[in-house]
């Protein structure tokens, strides 16, 4: 038996749409597949969890012990990916103290606020990264490791800290690698 589930078994799983050479680590965890949607050469490793509203466009990589929480959506267009152990929320408690805490609980005795998140193309996200609710990470823009982002970061920026701020520009010269005849990117997605 592979490590990675065939196509055959993704399209049994229920997921809102599968792409062409999509490799999912059997070590993944997939909450509602009927809400996940996967574009063409995408790989997600072992001990991932993908939960809620989530749109991976064409050629994304989704790392070891990454954690997707789409609960409000979460989109990440082509040419994308987020290396091990970064977590993405789309939607957090209010820690206040007037509210209760987690999903165990009734919805009106919590307050849970959020946002999609896109990952525009060409961005990429480091290690031990977390990403807030409600934001975009601006096409070509990296996340350096270990950083916290709180709000939108511009295109082509190389960021990182808590919170991240822009350290210099990036390089476009990667785009020269896409073939253009073929790339497929994301419109707003319906997440």
């Amino acid at each position: 038996m592979n490590s990675f589930y065939s196509n055959k078994e993704l399209i049994e799983m229920g997921f809102r749409s599968v792409g062409e050479d999509v490799k999912i680590s059997r070590k993944a965890s997939i909450y509602s597949p009927n809400s996940i949607s996967l574009g063409d050469n995408v790989r997600i490793d072992d001990f991932c969890i993908l939960s809620g509203n989530i749109a991976l466009g064409s050629n994304i990589h989704i790392s070891a012990y990454v954690a997707l929480y789409g609960a409000k959506g979460i989109v990440f267009e082509d040419y994308t990916g987020i290396s091990p152990k970064s977590v993405i929320y789309s939607a957090m408690d209010d820690f206040s103290g007037n509210y209760l805490i987690g999903p165990i609980h009734p919805d009106y005795s919590t307050n849970v606020k959020g946002g999609t998140v896109y990952i525009r193309r060409f961005a990429q996200i480091g290690t031990n990264c977390i990403i807030f609710p409600n934001l975009e990470i601006g096409e070509g823009s990296v996340i350096g490791a270990c950083s916290l982002v709180k709000h939108n970061v511009e295109p082509w920026g190389i960021y990182f800290g808590v919170p991240a701020k822009k350290y210099k520009n990036r390089s476009k010269e990667m785009k020269k690698f896409v073939d253009t005849r073929n790339r497929s990117y994301l419109s707003e997605l319906d997440v």
